[in-house]
């Protein structure tokens, strides 16, 4: 018999609800109030009290309103017609409602019931699976996405029986297994499983290795990140996080990309549904939008969706990672979600950690992006989820708890510099602040030295070597003056621009620009790095600034040219004459 209770408490979203029997921590329950369901979830439970978080407003809301709890955690529905879809945190699809506003108590079924999928079968009678194993096949947006044993099936079972390829729904019976018990049972295309639990269905997770091109200079040649890894973009307002995660978004090799608003501003939000479904994917010549999932939770949402939001998104990540896919979550902004669980510890009167955050936010932060990660499957396979995060700390300071404990456990740190936005220098990636762990591992090591160059890892530190440099002569130069320094540290400083400029500033708007192939990246740091171990000779720091500035203007005209077609050789070989007449004129300064 379910368990029901009566509310005997509220504070703004959090109820407290005298319970007549057992209830579970994240049980799912619905408060009845005016005649309206109202979804809540159990976040603590002291004797016959439980504490549950109302995912809608609790306006109307009254002491002795009934309520129901479902006897299961709050779950999302996995199966084929997820690509393309807008949900809310909360799965539900925001297609099928109606109006502008969300209507209190309205729940939509995330998945279509009506269309028939061209099933495939994998396995044949009698085959041994486990859960997470595929045993058929459907396309959805030119996507082979594999239908599995459910993730909650223990241990072995054998396949009784399978359905012949052919065009069904997703209820209908696809295939029957039998359990080490010899209790037959009967699968079709869906499963639920509760967000709040990582999928687990493979057989190693392993450090990720593999890089990950993303076509973003700033990311793939001096911090990059890998298939599988971690990373954060903490930023102040208008430093660009938005256009860096679109970009990501559009131009990363992944197969499956899921976006997660969460709790970001309305227009932010609404920017994505405007703009995807119009952006054509480099990869495919096809929309973006076939292979994207949007999870879409604003500021004016009550704060517990936002918590369910990223975990809903983190969840379908799980789900696709399980097929072999490489998926890409991006999560804007995770300090909305840390808020949101502020509140939530405020509310319970719990002990405050710094700036009132929970005390246990680092445990939350880690546990959350270790989900995330490279994964061996079955079957020879490989799957991986990528995640990276926004944070908006107040003020643009770094040291805040969100920025400080999701330090400690992404391995990418993409810090965005209002200055350097100030300047126009987008994206306003600070390098020198910056970083990427995959550095460190001899596994990422080893693949990039295999895939591009022995020594690429090598160039990557002289390139941040240089631009530390850069960054520390400049600053004398602003106290001292142009005239109280050396010409040689004048030739460092432009050295550093030239980086700059070339390699760590790419327009995101430009066809060219926009995307560049690792190729292209290796070729153009060691064109640079090249210009940059050249000692050159200079009468006065004026000359400096006239030779370099040339040099970064002919390298920009590269920048925006087709690779190594005749715009590009052009380009080069003006920029090699240049080169060539400033050394030449070396030479004879030193002959007289």
């Amino acid at each position: 018999m379910a368990t029901k209770g009566t509310v005997n408490g509220i504070v703004s979203n959090l109820v407290t609800v005298t319970v007549d029997g057992p209830v579970s921590q994240n049980e799912i329950c619905y408060i009845l109030t005016g005649g309206t369901k109202l979804m809540s979830e159990v976040i603590k439970v002291i004797g016959k009290n439980a504490y549950v978080q109302v995912f809608e407003s609790t306006r109307g809301m009254r002491v002795g309103d009934e309520v129901e709890f479902t006897g299961h955690m709050l779950e999302v529905t996995l199966g084929p017609g997820m690509l393309s879809r807008n949900y809310d945190g909360l799965q539900n699809d925001l297609d099928k409602m109606e109006g502008v506003f969300l209507k209190r108590g309205e729940y939509t079924y995330p998945l279509d019931r009506e269309k028939l999928w061209n099933f495939k079968p994998l396995v044949r009678p009698g085959a041994l699976l486990s859960a997470g194993r595929w045993f058929g096949e459907v396309i959805e947006n030119h996507q082979p996405l594999k239908i599995m044993i459910p993730f909650n099936f223990q241990g072995t079972c054998t396949v009784k029986e399978i359905a012949p390829e052919g065009e069904y729904n997703i209820f209908h019976k696809v295939a029957v297994v039998t359990d080490s018990e010899g209790k037959d049972h009967e699968l079709n295309m869906i499963q639920k499983w509760p967000v709040k639990k990582a999928i687990t269905a493979y057989i190693e997770k392993p450090r990720p290795f593999k890089l990950l091109e993303t076509g973003v200079r700033p990311i793939d040649t001096a911090n990059p990140i890998v298939e599988g890894g971690t990373g954060f973009i903490p930023g102040p307002f208008g430093t660009g996080k938005t256009v860096l995660q679109h970009a990501i978004a559009k131009q990363a090799e992944a197969d499956i990309v899921i976006m997660a608003a969460c709790g970001e501003r309305a227009n932010e939000v609404v920017e994505i549904f405007a703009e995807y479904p119009h952006l054509i994917d480099p990869h495919t010549g096809r929309t973006l939008s076939e292979r994207t999932i949007i999870i879409a939770n604003t500021s004016n949402m009550p704060v517990a969706a936002r918590e369910a939001s990223v975990y809903t998104a983190m969840t379908l990540a799980e789900y696709y990672r399980s097929m072999g896919l490489r998926v890409l979550l991006m999560a804007d902004s995770t300090s909305r979600w840390a808020q949101a669980l502020r509140e939530m510890s405020n509310r319970l009167e719990e002990l405050p950690g710094p700036d009132a955050f929970p005390m246990d936010l680092s445990a939350i932060i880690a546990n959350f992006y270790a989900r995330a990660g490279f994964v061996y499957l079955e079957d020879d396979a490989s799957g991986s989820i990528t995640f990276i995060g926004t944070v908006s700390p107040a003020g643009g300071n770094l040291k805040e708890p969100v920025t400080e404990n999701t330090k400690k456990v992404a391995r990418c740190f993409y810090a965005l510099e209002q200055e350097r936005a100030d300047k126009k220098r987008y994206p306003a990636i600070n390098t020198i602040d910056s970083y990427s762990k995959y550095l460190e591992y001899p596994e990422f090591q080893e693949y990039i030295a295999k895939q591009i160059s022995e020594d690429w890892v090598d160039k990557v530190y002289e390139l941040k070597t240089r631009m530390l440099r850069g960054k520390e002569i400049a600053e004398q130069i602003n106290i001292l003056g142009d005239d109280s320094v050396p010409i040689d540290y004048h030739e460092t400083f432009w050295k550093s621009e030239l980086i700059d400029f070339v390699i760590l500033q790419q327009d995101a708007f430009d066809k060219i620009d926009a995307v560049t192939p690792i190729e292209r990246q290796q070729y153009m740091l060691d064109l640079i790095l090249g210009i940059c171990r050249q000692n050159f000779t200079f009468e006065g720091f004026i000359q400096v600034s006239e030779f370099f500035r040339k040099l970064i203007n002919i390298c920009k005209q590269m920048n925006y040219s087709h690779f190594k077609e005749a715009a590009f050789n052009k380009a080069k070989m003006e920029l090699d004459q240049l080169i060539e007449q400033q050394l030449n004129v070396e030479k004879e300064e030193n002959v007289a």
